[in-house]
């Protein structure tokens, strides 16, 4: 005696006759998962490389406002300061 819900492959493709069905909806659920799955991952990585580059642009604005502070004397602001009333 078998366990098996299926004699054979082919009866299990077909799956009694509901074949289409079935596999329809096999590939219903799996595609979209699929598609999922890949966005995510798609997005994953967007996410981190803009990460990567705005911490890259953050770090050269951060070398640049070093190298012009090393660079200039300290002045007092030349922008008008305004009065107070």
């Amino acid at each position: 005696m078998s366990n098996s819900a299926f004699d054979s492959w082919q009866a299990f493709f077909a799956m009694g006759g509901y074949a289409f069905y079935v596999w329809l909806a096999v590939a219903a659920t799996l595609i979209p998962l699929l598609a999922l799955m890949l966005h995510t991952w798609w997005q994953r990585r967007q996410l981190l490389a803009d990460v990567s580059r705005r911490q890259a642009r953050e770090r050269r604005i951060r070398q640049s406002q070093q190298h012009n502070h090393a660079i200039e004397p300290t002045e007092p602001s030349a922008r008008p300061r305004e009065k107070s009333l």
